[in-house]
This record gives structure tokens, C-alpha cells and sequence, in this order.
């Protein structure tokens, strides 16, 4: 265990190996320390991999940060035999990264199905006003960060509970609930704005 003392990067490429090992020992242990030089060490790598494969540098904020709560939260699942420290944030990166565009996909295919809906209403009276509403809440939504507008359409279309969203994301509930009250805020914002009117000029 390595509480208390000060971690600093190894002097010569010969200690990487001990020193990758330390801070494994480290993060095994719970040592805040520890963690704090594998964010400083790994913390680069991860958010390049995520923005390169998302394409989409708040997406690849959100995946770095869940990348490091994982490791945090699943450290006693670490296994040095395994391979090292590095590989195993790496690959915990990846399975992010493939969940992030999962929940891309599902957004996607969810403003798509509502398209349809809103396509396929009947011809009464009061059709043009749902389309125009539903189009309206699809643009606002589309137009939210990505956190909110994922928060708010599995709470929405999916009718999952801020515990249960939680639970799917690996998001800490405080931050759900945040993220669906600052996108209701902006979703009822966008919505309740008066439309601007081409006036020719």
C-alpha cells in the first residue's frame, strides 16, 4: 500500500514497468494518490481514443470520466496476471466507447421512430398542430448536450426511472438528476420561445 507518500513518474524507462506495477498496488488499495497519477498518466490516452472514435470531444469527456469512475469502482476486479494496468484501462475504454455509440444508435433510432409517428398521424383537424409539436420537441432534444438528451429519452420513450437510468449509465444518481433538470430547463425553453418569423428582410 502506498498511502501517503508522493507519486511521481519514474526517471528512466527502466522503472516504468515497477512503477506501472506501484500504481496498480495503489489503486488495488483505494489510494486516492494513486489514482490521481493513473487520471495524470492514462487520462490523455483515454479521452484521444474516445474523441477519435466518437468524433465528438463532449462525448469523449463523458467517456473519460466514466472510463476512471469504472476503474475506481471496479478496481478489486483488477488482475495483474491478466496483463497490465495500462491494457486493462484501455480495454475498460473500449467497452465505453462501444456503449457510448450503442446510446447514440438508440437516440437515433428513437428521433427516427417519433419522425415516423408524426408522419403516419391522421388527417384531422388537429394533425399539423402534433406534427409541429413533435417536430418541435425533436429538434430541442437534438439540440441538448449529450448526457441531457440521453437522460431525458430513456426517461421519456423508455419510461426508466432517474435510479434505474443511474444503473444503466454507471452515472452517479445526483448526476442524473442533474442532467434531467438542467434539459427540462432547456427543453422548456426551446419549446416555450416564441417562433422567429421570416419577414422578408
Amino acid at each position: 500500500m502506498i498511502t501517503n507518500t508522493r507519486i511521481t513518474a519514474p526517471a528512466a524507462p527502466a522503472e516504468e514497468k515497477r512503477y506501472e506495477e506501484e500504481l496498480a498496488r495503489g489503486l488495488v488499495a483505494a489510494d486516492e494518490e494513486a489514482f490521481a497519477a493513473i487520471y495524470r498518466r492514462w487520462g490523455s490516452l483515454v479521452h484521444t481514443m474516445a474523441t477519435r472514435l466518437l468524433g465528438d470531444t463532449y462525448e469523449a469527456e463523458d467517456v473519460t470520466q466514466q472510463v476512471f469512475l469504472g476503474a475506481w469502482h471496479g478496481r478489486a476486479g483488477f488482475r495483474p496476471e491478466r496483463g497490465p494496468l495500462g491494457a486493462w484501462l484501455v480495454g475498460i475504454t473500449r467497452r465505453k466507447i462501444v456503449d457510448a455509440l450503442a446510446a447514440r444508435t438508440r437516440r437515433l433510432t428513437l428521433i427516427d421512430s417519433a419522425g415516423r409517428d408524426a408522419d403516419a398521424t391522421g388527417p384531422d383537424e388537429t394533425a399539423p398542430d402534433r406534427v409541429l409539436d413533435r417536430v418541435l420537441l425533436i429538434d430541442a432534444l437534438a439540440q441538448l448536450p449529450c448526457r441531457q438528451r440521453e437522460v431525458l429519452c430513456m426517461a421519456f420513450y423508455e419510461d426508466l426511472t432517474q435510479a434505474q437510468i443511474a444503473e444503466r449509465t454507471g452515472m452517479p444518481l445526483g448526476t442524473v438528476k442533474s442532467h434531467a433538470r438542467r434539459g427540462l430547463h432547456r427543453l422548456r425553453q426551446a419549446i416555450e420561445q416564441p417562433p422567429v418569423h421570416d419577414t422578408g428582410l
